[in-house]
């Protein structure tokens, strides 16, 4: 950039090599510059010109091959931790939208028509209806885990990863228990799939969560790439 200052073209250089969570990112820019504006300062009291003394700054600062691993993984944390609390919140919160309007657009689910409800689809609907509540556990304690991690010195490249892991299998193991559950219901009693609109769309809205989760664990691990 033209007529740029050395701290300026170094903290631009830095800002197109970084990904992530635009608020984040801005605050870790924004502490950068800090750091190399104070820098610079103290090299101007000292006597060098205001060129040498962003120069010297930027070179104390450290390489961008050097400062742009550590920066991307603080985002790549960033990053994970949203979509933990996303996950945490949002597939609670969807399970109980279901559950009012089941409630009041159908009540009770009755039995199957000429045969005893079989075990297996008891086990299954029932585990079915606990996995959104073992998701919010799981995403809250991978968030106290995570920070413990972090304390311990664990990169946040590391943390992204396992926080897209932890993201996938829980969305995947709800997706697997929900389709059985459609399965076991179409074998048994068909009919019964064809729910009121009102419980139609509040299901439809489970699978747009779970998409939406899906894509925040595929950007965590592009940010988590070494």
């Amino acid at each position: 950039m033209a007529g740029a200052s050395v701290i300026d073209s170094y903290v631009g250089e830095l800002d197109g090599r970084l990904r992530g969570p635009a608020a984040a990112k801005a605050d870790l820019l924004a502490e950068a510059r800090d750091s190399l504006d104070d820098a610079a300062e103290r090299h101007r009291d000292h006597g060098l010109s205001a060129e040498e003394a962003e120069r010297r700054a930027v070179e104390e600062f450290g390489p961008l091959t050097a400062v742009v691993p550590g920066y991307q993984g603080e985002l790549a944390a960033a990053h994970a931790a949203t979509m933990l609390r996303t996950l945490m919140v949002l597939i609670p919160l969807t399970n109980v939208v279901w559950e009012l309007n089941r409630m009041f657009w159908i009540g009770p689910w009755p039995s199957f028509p000429g045969t005893p409800t079989p075990a297996w689809y008891k086990v299954v609907s029932q585990a079915n209806g606990y996995v959104p509540w073992v998701i919010t556990a799981g995403a809250a304690g991978s968030l106290l885990v995570g920070r413990l991690l972090s304390r311990r010195g664990v990169g946040g490249m590391a943390l992204g990863r396992l926080a897209a892991a932890v993201a996938v299998t829980c969305v995947g193991f709800a997706i697997v228990l929900n389709l059985a559950v459609i399965t076991g219901t179409a074998v048994l009693d068909a009919p019964r799939l064809l729910m009121p609109a009102p419980v139609m769309a509040a299901t439809l809205l489970f699978y747009v969560v779970f998409f939406r989760v899906g894509l925040l664990a595929k950007r965590c691990l592009a940010l988590s790439a070494v």
